[in-house]
């Protein structure tokens, strides 16, 4: 049996014992759960126990499983707790119509033809979506994301557009990478934070960077926000 709030206090203890490493708060550091694939009776439990920042990264999977857990938090006399459902996996351009509006944050939009089809979509609903940019800082090929001159130069052209609200970056390092190579790019992606509010004018307060494996050298480097399903729910096949 998976015990999803012990597991929320050991994150809980992780999170602050790496924000103490850094000389950090941690109520400066937001916990996105991962749900992808998460049985909804697990993520009840950990509504219950006060995570109610979620996210998923399929569209199709995303939309009916909000009202789905709505329902199921009603059903457990909780249904006024208000959930924050973040959208964090690759944004398809022709489900941008159905993600607006519907996500408290889009964390990884990956180019400005992108970022300019959100803005039309909200504008004409007469929305503001708050976003981030993907940033490849390892230029893995396999992965989405945005070189550090194309970042630059689409946080400046998304700081004028209507309905897009330009929160910061997000990245992913590279899995199985040492402590070494995690911090620096997550160093690199603050750094790329600092010259885009230089460049934009925009205050860009959002990192989010690191997961349930390198978490604490995300928040060593800046982190505000980490992407955690596997230290809550434990691996998908168990949580199943």
């Amino acid at each position: 049996m998976i015990d999803v709030a012990e597991n929320m206090a050991h994150l809980a203890d992780g999170v602050a014992t790496a924000c103490a490493r850094a000389g950090r708060s941690a109520a400066g550091v937001a916990v996105v759960a991962v749900t992808k694939r998460i049985p909804l009776p697990l993520v009840v439990d950990a509504c219950r126990a006060g995570q109610v920042c979620l996210g998923e990264n399929r569209i199709q999977d995303a939309l009916p499983r909000q009202g789905e857990l709505a329902e199921l938090l009603r059903g457990a006399g909780v249904g006024d707790l208000r959930v924050a459902w973040h959208f964090i996996g690759n944004l398809q351009g022709n489900k941008v119509r159905k993600a607006v509006g519907r996500f408290e944050l889009l964390h990884a939009v990956d180019s400005l033809r992108l970022a300019e089809r959100i803005s039309d979509v909200a504008a004409e609903g007469s929305l503001t979506q708050p976003v981030l940019l993907e940033v490849n800082v390892g230029a893995e090929p396999q992965k989405h994301g945005l070189n550090r001159r194309e970042a630059l130069d689409a946080a400046v052209a998304a700081s004028g557009l209507p309905g897009l609200a330009l929160r910061g970056f997000m990245c992913m390092a590279r899995f199985g990478a040492p402590e070494s190579e995690l911090r620096r790019t997550f160093a690199a992606l603050r750094g790329l934070a600092d010259e885009a509010r230089e460049a934009s004018g925009l205050p860009l307060p959002e990192l989010s960077m690191g997961m349930s494996d390198d978490f604490e050298a995300a928040i060593a480097e800046g982190s505000t926000m980490i992407r955690v399903g596997t230290a809550i729910f434990g691996p998908r096949e168990t949580a199943r």
